[in-house]
């Protein structure tokens, strides 16, 4: 591989025998992508996160009954993945899975299973039996989607002291503070949402002072304040679709561009990704750019910023596009690649 190119994982919708997680090459400069190595870790292995270290790789894998977390070594330079060990992840259908900036901890968040959990990891990046699990209670006004909790994901803030979870069943954000001595999670608050709205991912800005929600049933984001005791306030809501949109939509992920100027989100059934331009405790939308593809369900900027890679599920291709580092816009730049229902990527730390 050549040394210029960067490393991501790629997780996948795949059966248990299949192979479901990628690593990939990626060209910073032309963003061209090519398969590395590929491993089956069992159905389903939607989300993955590396340690910080970069030399280990965790998969949320949905087994029957408890869910799954699975690790690899890394090959740094080949990209090559060696099954290292696994644990229970502590409830079923884990889908997301984070790690902190120390690599102490490892947090999933369970969708079915209306929980999360905290995983400590070993000084060798093995996995141990989750250290606490907590169970979500309550539900909301959407028939369908929202009879019971849904955590949809778990992301601790900039400065590793935190954990916020978005819950899709409840409409609330519930912030946790984590304690490192007992690998134990102390809940702090849990902020309401619009009726509705279905929160499922968030991302913050450089300096921790802004939390972006995307919320998928309203396809929505929303912008919140954020004190240093961890506390969100909400300061605005911004639909991701324009007013005359009125087919089937649901949103997917949100991330802040690095320079701070921007916010992208995505959109499932118009299937475009949205740009949203930052202003002072509120964002402006200003332009929408078709993915290449159907059911873009995550995507993933560039360490620089200056490219985008979206993960279109049902047409089963990662497609690059060109960031305008200046106006925010997207462009596409031709550079696609063929994987099966691709549902995650993540950078391998530098």
């Amino acid at each position: 591989m050549a040394t210029e190119e960067h490393i991501a994982a790629v997780g996948t919708y795949s059966a248990a025998t299949e192979e479901g997680v990628y690593t990939v090459a990626i060209d910073p400069e032309t963003g061209a992508m090519r398969r590395l190595d590929a491993v089956a870790a069992g159905p389903d292995p939607t989300f993955v996160a590396f340690h910080p270290s970069g030399r280990y790789l965790y998969a949320a894998v949905r087994e029957d009954g408890e869910g799954a977390i699975r690790s690899y070594e890394v090959d740094r330079s080949t990209g090559e993945l060696t099954e290292r060990d696994a644990a229970p992840s502590g409830a079923t259908a884990p889908c997301y899975c984070s790690v902190d900036e120390t690599g102490q901890f490892l947090f999933v968040a369970h969708y079915t299973g209306g929980a999360v959990s905290m995983l400590p990891i070993d000084s060798e990046g093995g996995l141990e039996t989750p250290s606490e699990v907590i169970e979500h209670r309550g539900s909301s006004v959407d028939p369908d989607r929202q009879t019971a909790p849904h955590p949809h994901s778990i992301t601790l803030g900039p400065e590793n002291r935190f954990a916020y979870v978005p819950d899709l069943g409840t409409d609330q954000v519930v912030v946790y503070e984590v304690q490192y001595d007992d690998g134990s999670l102390a809940r702090v608050d849990a902020v309401d949402c619009t009726p509705g709205s279905g929160p499922r991912h968030l991302d913050f800005s450089a300096d921790g002072e802004r939390v972006f929600l995307i919320n998928e049933l309203d396809s929505t984001v929303t912008v919140f304040d954020r004190e240093s005791d961890g506390l969100l306030s909400e300061c605005a809501t911004v639909s991701t679709l324009p007013e005359d949109f009125d087919a089937d939509n649901k949103t997917a992920e949100v991330a802040v561009h690095p320079a701070g100027e921007y916010v992208y989100g995505s959109n499932r059934g118009q299937d475009t990704i949205v740009t949203f331009s930052v202003g002072d405790g509120t964002i402006t939308r200003i332009d929408r750019t078709a993915t290449g593809g159907e059911w873009p369900r995550h995507f993933a900027l560039s360490p620089d910023g200056e490219l985008l890679f979206v993960e279109n599920r049902d047409t089963d291709n990662i497609v690059a596009f060109d960031v305008d580092t200046a106006t925010g816009d997207l462009s596409p730049n031709g550079e696609s690649l063929s994987i099966r229902e691709p549902v995650c990527m993540r950078w391998l730390p530098e």
